[in-house]
């Protein structure tokens, strides 16, 4: 699994389907097992730098060619041995069992000590007390991200938004009925954010939770339900939802009322839409095609697009992000988004509203967007976010009156995705 991530470049959530579509080695574990396997590897992701760190720092000469799976089992077991509470023993002794074969066997005097040297061999500071010392939100986040946030917030929030990546998130789900609001907090102890969404910890496998089989809710993090809320009462309107796998916008819009089509360009996304929907039982117009040539038969009164992007506002969930992206992804991207938005301000009618939307924390894929798309002559205005439409949260909104939610924000109650939203009108 990191080797499909760190060599291959393949998102860590597209290994794990692929094995379980074709009933690979983590589809023959149990439910237990395969969890601990997934939350693994995304310590190891999320921890990296710090990681790295600690291995070089163990070693007499660091080795500078980076024998990759010699150093993926280190990973594997630092991360056990300092982040996840594994017993030293057996952090060891798994590592050393995966050294087989030829090319790993003679490594396995290597694998011992610099892990039981982090188990802290007399002497020798443990792994636990080198990584408090760490500069952890640094180490873990490569060069050109921190860069971009540090000009973009501040270095103080730079740093707020890495080490809010440190931890593994809580889980939160969006109601369909909102009138049913304190049954479901009883039934999954859950807790109601400030902006409505609820928030669940611990709470297993989802499949497994009350009124997953009814249809009762979705996951959605809590960021991510708040721009389709931005098109205010959309009960009986014709409602465009761009981009919209794997449909949890889609799933807002139809439960609000909203007579939704849902435009994604890639047939077996559009598939997931639709079992989601059906779980739901919820109705929408499902729709193949590119956005940037399709048009409606009339002019719609809502657009919502939630444009493809480099992701960075979800490295809490997604921690391999930081490991796929580059500099050069954020270019190619903005390009697809610009032909999105004119598509979608094409779309819509006299006194229409669009609502922009990204999961990035890139200038560059948010208000610069909106900018490059109002200078060059956009028959739009911007309809400034309310605090009333965020919970009274009024850090999510920024100085332009747009939504902008990051990793730091709601610390209290353990985070958010980041979030980019722009509400405009069409004159």
């Amino acid at each position: 699994m990191l080797a499909a991530v760190l060599r291959q470049h393949r998102p860590l959530d597209d290994v794990l389907a692929d094995d379980l579509a074709n009933d690979g080695d983590l589809a023959r574990l149990e439910p237990r097992d395969r969890a601990f396997a997934r939350l693994l590897c995304a310590t190891m992701l999320r921890r990296l730098g710090q990681i790295d760190a600690l291995i070089d720092g163990s070693l007499k000469q660091p080795d500078k060619r980076g024998f990759a799976d010699v150093r993926d089992l280190l990973r594997l077991g630092v991360a056990q041995l300092v982040f996840l509470g594994t017993p030293a023993h057996a952090a060891v002794s798994t590592t050393l069992h995966l050294a087989q074969g030829p090319r790993l066997a003679g490594y396995k005097g290597l694998l011992n000590a610099v892990l039981r040297r982090l188990a802290r061999d007399p002497g020798f500071a443990g792994g636990a007390e080198l990584a408090a010392a760490q500069d952890a939100p640094r180490l873990n986040t490569p060069d050109w991200l921190w860069r971009a946030w540090s000009d973009a917030y501040g270095e103080p929030t730079a740093r707020a938004i890495a080490q809010a990546h440190a931890d593994e998130p809580s889980l939160d789900i969006t109601l369909k009925n909102t009138a049913d609001l304190r049954t479901w907090v009883e039934r999954l102890g859950a807790e109601v954010l400030p902006t409505g969404s609820l928030r669940l910890r611990g709470a297993g496998a989802v499949s497994q939770l009350p009124g997953y089989d009814e249809g009762a809710w979705w996951v959605q993090d809590a960021a991510a339900a708040l721009p389709s809320r931005l098109l205010g009462d959309v009960t009986g309107q014709q409602v465009i939802d761009l981009c919209a796998a794997p449909g949890g916008k889609t799933a807002a819009l139809a439960a609000a009322g909203a007579e939704v089509t849902a435009i994604e360009l890639v047939p077996e996304r559009l598939h997931r839409l639709r079992d989601n929907l059906e779980r739901l039982r919820l109705q929408a117009k499902l729709v193949t095609a590119d956005a940037t040539l399709w048009r409606p038969p009339q002019p719609a009164q809502a657009v919502l697009l939630d444009a493809p992007c480099t992701g960075t506002g979800t490295i809490r969930r997604h921690p391999d992000i930081p490991h796929l992206k580059r500099p050069s992804d954020v270019a190619t991207l903005t390009r697809v988004q610009d032909r999105l938005l004119a598509a979608a301000v094409e779309m819509l009618g006299p006194g229409g509203l669009l609502v922009y939307a990204t999961c990035s924390l890139q200038p560059e894929e948010g208000p610069e967007r909106i900018a490059a798309l109002m200078t060059g002559g956009a028959p739009v205005e911007r309809i400034a976010v309310q605090a009333a439409e965020v919970g009274g949260q009024t850090e999510l909104i920024d100085s332009a009156g747009d939504l902008r939610t990051l990793p730091c924000h709601l610390p209290t109650h353990g985070g958010i995705d980041g979030f980019y939203a722009c509400r405009l009108r069409r004159r």
